[in-house]
């Protein structure tokens, strides 16, 4: 998985000088490889600990947080992932004409500009992010707000994010848990030409079951990253990075378990991974 990840990336990259030009003296510490950088951040993003944590005789922490800055100005994550939801869309295809969106509240101990008191976790702050997913669980995008957000109001901007996806089906199904059952929600799907599958209130889910279960076990791949578990970013930029990582190791993971059965690459594993 990493290799072809880091093969991406390494396109996206900007040339630098192993050393300084500027540097009066004409010499310098060479520059940390990019490809160290990478990897610190994905284990980062998998485990979940600290950047001290990481960090070893390699590469510092400082180091780390400075080049994650650096990619995060340049646009890098955000552009990692777009490409993997168009090669998705191009080997696979996405079922653009089934759409689940639904919230999930998660820890964020260290506060920050999107946290809030979490109703779930004794007022503790926590972080909700509006998850939004094709027919298949493949993650199309998120809005961040405080744990104390209510699902609705999220649903607009979330449904905004469709506009990135370039053309779309004539007939969208979004799907919805009870939590969206109100007319708001019902007006906002009909300004968007969307027709809607909301759970009623009241009604026990699986009387009603829909296909909004592949958002919640999108959220449940999410949440396997202890990085976004448990957040302790407290930029939103620096959030919205590490969901765009997250989302490309989720996307490219879907797109080799599904073009397993029908396409054949080198190094393509033995069995269905």
């Amino acid at each position: 998985m990493p290799g072809p990840l880091w093969d991406q990336f390494a396109a996206l990259l900007p040339q630098r000088p192993v050393y300084d030009p500027a540097h009066p003296l004409g010499c310098h510490r060479p520059r940390i490889s990019d490809r160290i950088i990478f990897d610190k951040l994905l284990q980062l993003l998998r485990f979940g600990c600290s950047y001290e944590a990481i960090a070893d005789t390699t590469c510092s922490a400082t180091t780390i947080r400075n080049r994650r800055n650096e990619w995060i100005q340049l646009g890098v994550f955000a552009q990692l992932r777009h490409i993997a939801l168009e090669m998705y869309d191009r080997i696979v295809g996405l079922v653009l004409d089934q759409i689940a969106v639904d919230g999930s509240i998660t820890k964020a101990p260290g506060g920050g500009e999107a946290a809030g008191r979490s109703p779930v976790d004794r007022g503790k702050q926590g972080l909700k992010r509006s998850g939004m997913t094709d027919g298949y669980g493949i993650p199309l995008g998120r809005v961040l707000a405080g744990a104390n957000c209510y699902d609705s109001p999220l649903l607009a901007p979330t449904l905004d994010l469709l506009d990135e996806l370039g053309p779309l089906p004539d007939a969208i199904t979004v799907h919805l848990d009870a939590g969206y059952d109100s007319g708001k929600t019902r007006t906002t799907l009909d300004e968007r030409g969307l027709r809607g599958r909301i759970a009623h209130k009241g009604e026990k889910a699986p009387i009603q079951a829909t296909q909004r279960w592949h958002v919640e076990r999108t959220h449940a791949w999410q949440n396997a990253f202890c990085r976004l578990a448990r957040c302790y970013e407290r930029r939103i930029e620096v959030v919205n990075a590490s969901f765009d990582f997250a989302d490309t190791v989720i996307t490219v993971r879907s797109l080799i378990r599904r073009a397993w059965t029908t396409h054949r690459w080198e190094g393509r594993p033995r069995r269905r991974p």
